[in-house]
């Protein structure tokens, strides 16, 4: 096959190893930017869920509060960066298609780091209120260097290349959490808040320095930009496009309506004294199935197609469940926590991939920033679900309506793709 190309472009002799030389260091930029955007999202992802569980611990800190004052800052806190990345994130895609995804994965980074390191000064809860806030505005890093690695993969592997990136992440927010409890029963709050943003600013110094963004294709040249219309336009013109974006809400919630509930339901399944470490181990289960699994599943969907495997992850991912409803006995409740990850950690990276097939190259930046507010919308929407039906008929009865809604997306993922295939059926 290289011979015949040479053939046809007349390239012969010593211009056929500068062509092979040439191609080999294309492959050693995407490899190697491969590898530095895992290193980078390992940090951000751990970075960013370090502070995670003592917030409400740190507010309580700022004055004398009330119970109820410290619970409902808490929630306000911890949600305002997820509405503000949900309406900002598309706005850093199109950025990100129109000058280069290097400069916004730098901003991003700077930002967040900048954001946490003055959350260690701060004296006042409304003042963390607003770097919460402005935290949300740069939150963009993570979905943007899915963007990149995308846009410079070819098709045929977008699963699995997308899915070892997505070890990444996954990794970083597994360990995240156990290094800033160690890191603030140690070092203090304050110290844990200025490691936190010095390490994503390691992050992102790593980018500037080691990644190599691609030219534009020939995809890109025909037509440079989109307008914010046109993508509009052809997210709600492909049924297959947008259910899978309105599929990422429905998981996010889904899996974000347990999370914060899930310390109650384990002090309900044992009396030992170390609940949160039982917690964490429960919490932590989840993540290792998705550290498992994620490439797997990402390359079973460049086989058989990733709306196949889409199909199939939202089957298991309520059989694993609403079982979880159901246990007596802390060690049950580990292990469908773990098959549960197992199942679920290929969503997202099959998700990646599907759009990295449905979009072209020129919009993938802002449609994939379209399908991460859907994701922060369920961030925000899962945990004031979940404790609403918690406090009206019970924390077990949670799994139960969360499996219904994995069942819900599987059958809206499998009439619209009945859909679709009814649409082409006449004209193949």
């Amino acid at each position: 096959m290289l011979y015949n190309y040479l053939e046809k472009r007349n390239i012969t002799g010593n211009d056929s190893c500068q062509f092979q030389e040439k191609e080999g260091v294309i492959m050693t930029i995407e490899k190697k930017n491969l590898l530095i955007m895992w290193i980078a999202n390992f940090l951000v992802s751990a970075s960013a869920t370090m502070i995670l569980p003592f917030l409400s611990l740190y507010i309580d800190t700022m004055g004398n509060f009330s119970d109820d004052y410290v619970q409902r800052w808490s929630g306000l806190v911890f949600g305002v960066t997820f509405l503000t990345a949900f309406l900002v994130s598309p706005i850093w895609g199109r950025f990100g298609d129109r000058f280069g995804y290097k400069p916004i994965l730098l901003i991003t980074g700077y930002g967040i780091a900048l954001s946490i390191f003055l959350m260690g000064f701060i004296q006042s809860v409304h003042g963390l209120f607003i770097l919460r806030m402005f935290m949300g505005i740069v939150t963009g890093f993570i979905p943007t260097s899915l963007a990149l690695i995308s846009s410079q993969t070819p098709k045929s592997i977008a699963g699995r290349t997308l899915g070892t990136l997505q070890m990444g992440t996954v990794t970083g927010g597994l360990f995240g959490p156990l290094i800033g409890g160690f890191m603030a029963d140690s070092f203090g709050f304050s110290y844990t808040f200025l490691i936190t943003a010095a390490s994503i600013a390691v992050a992102a110094t790593v980018v500037m320095i080691g990644i190599s963004e691609k030219k534009k294709t020939a995809d890109n040249k025909n037509k440079d930009a989109y307008t914010r219309k046109e993508v509009l336009r052809h997210i709600a013109h492909n049924r297959l496009l947008l259910t899978v974006m309105i599929l990422s809400f429905m998981v996010q919630m889904a899996n974000f309506s347990i999370q914060p509930l899930l310390a109650l339901y384990v002090g309900t399944l044992t009396a030992a004294a170390n609940i949160a470490f039982l917690s964490g181990l429960a919490f932590s289960a989840t993540g290792f199935g998705n550290l498992i699994a994620t490439r797997s599943w990402g390359r079973l969907g460049d086989a058989i197609g990733y709306e196949k495997v889409l199909t199939l992850l939202l089957i298991l991912s309520a059989l694993f469940i609403i079982p979880q409803a159901l246990v007596t006995e802390l060690w049950q409740l580990i292990i469908l926590r773990f098959l549960f990850g197992i199942a679920i950690g290929g969503i997202i990276p099959s998700v990646t991939a599907f759009i990295r097939h449905a979009a072209p190259v020129s919009m993938q930046g802002e449609v994939l920033g379209y399908n991460q507010s859907f994701r922060f919308l369920g961030n925000v929407a899962g945990p004031a679900f979940g404790g609403i039906i918690a406090g009206s008929i019970g924390i077990s009865s949670v799994f139960y309506v969360t499996g219904g809604l994995f069942l819900s997306a599987f059958i809206l993922l499998w009439w619209s793709r009945k859909q679709v295939m009814s649409a082409d059926g006449p004209s193949g």
